[in-house]
């Protein structure tokens, strides 16, 4: 086994040195024992895969109501964990990167939600031996997180509509459904009146928008692996802000046609770049960090810390994409779980 990492972040924010190849390193798993239907015979899989790849048996933290998984991560750091692996949905995986970010600690993503969307961002939908395989293999990248408050995110914050379907979309829908139980929920709220909101982007002149939704992304992914933002980037040290404006059905139809085709320009969508962005509504909104819904309020800012998180992803590391490469991980992935099986 190799490790692969580039060393510097772009821009030259970051100048923490490159953590130490280590081809047996110490890991942790964190897991939230509510998503895995067979916790023994995950924690049999788990553990028989990296002790295949060569890695000692990892120490195991199990996620509760109370903590969702920071401390559970922050006691992983303080045993001497190279690697975490975030077993879970979005809850999970945001509560890991959030103890995660400034360590030199990578994180790997074991997806278990229904909807997890930093997986989807590395494209590795729910497919466990696909994130096995990218965790041993080890091809890290540093990315940038962004901050709301004392909580991290690594691929979008986002006020109104984005998440309204979100708390529209129950977990049961979720589970029968996957990732298009969150059109259901869209539906519910296609023709809600818009948000007056002012949008501060750095030290600019406010801006103000009567939107949808509002959206700061580091990565540009949404669920299911539909690609929102093309151009973001996730250690270019920015912030894409993306302000969404239809008020009719034929301005969401038209918006959702230029998404799936892939065109360079979405109709009734305003793009930005921002270190740090401040988004203000007249009245109180749903919000959301990496598709868990956080508490309604009146504001939301958030800031870009670059290159805070190693982030283990599919090879080649250094590509925009941070999925390339996940489909033939997907398959080197099964060869390693039948692998240790047969063992």
């Amino acid at each position: 086994m190799r490790l692969l990492h580039t060393g510097a972040v772009n821009g030259g924010h970051d100048k923490r040195p490159v953590p130490e190849v280590n081809p047996a390193p110490r890991s942790a798993v964190v897991v939230n024992p509510v998503k895995v239907t067979d916790l023994d015979g995950f924690r049999r899989t788990v553990n028989d895969a990296l002790a295949a790849a060569g890695w000692p048996e990892p120490a195991w933290y199990e996620t509760t109501a109370e903590d969702p998984g920071h401390g559970q991560t922050r006691a992983a750091v303080r045993s001497g964990a190279e690697v975490v692996l975030a077993c879970g949905g979005d809850g999970t995986v945001r509560a890991c990167l959030t103890a995660l970010a400034g360590t030199d600690v990578a994180l790997a993503v074991l997806p278990q939600g229904t909807g997890n969307l930093l997986a989807a961002n590395l494209g590795l939908s729910n497919d466990l031996a696909a994130g096995l395989e990218v965790a041993v293999e080890r091809g890290l990248r540093r990315i940038d997180v962004g901050v709301v408050g004392d909580r991290c995110f690594a691929v979008m914050a986002g006020m109104g509509f984005d998440a309204q379907l979100l708390d529209a979309t129950s977990e049961r829908t979720k589970k029968h459904l996957g990732w298009p139980a969150y059109l259901v929920g869209a539906l519910r709220h296609l023709r809600d009146r818009p948000m007056r909101v002012t949008i501060r982007i750095d030290d600019r002149p406010p801006l103000r928008r009567r939107a949808r939704s509002v959206l700061v992304a580091n990565v540009g992914r949404l669920q299911g692996g539909v690609r929102l933002l093309t151009d973001a980037e996730p250690d270019d040290g920015w912030l894409d802000v993306a302000v969404l404006t239809p008020r009719t059905l034929g301005h969401w139809l038209a918006m959702a046609w230029a998404v799936l085709r892939r065109r360079g320009t979405v109709p009734r969508m305003e793009l930005f770049r921002a270190r740090q962005v401040e988004i203000t509504s007249n009245r109180d909104q749903p919000r959301e960090l990496d598709g868990d819904l956080i508490e309604p309020g009146r504001s939301l800012t958030a800031e870009v810390r670059p290159g805070s998180l190693w982030m283990c992803v599919p090879r080649p590391e250094r590509h925009p994409d941070l999925s390339v490469d996940a489909d033939a991980a997907a398959e080197r992935g099964e060869r390693l779980v039948e692998g240790a099986r047969r063992e």
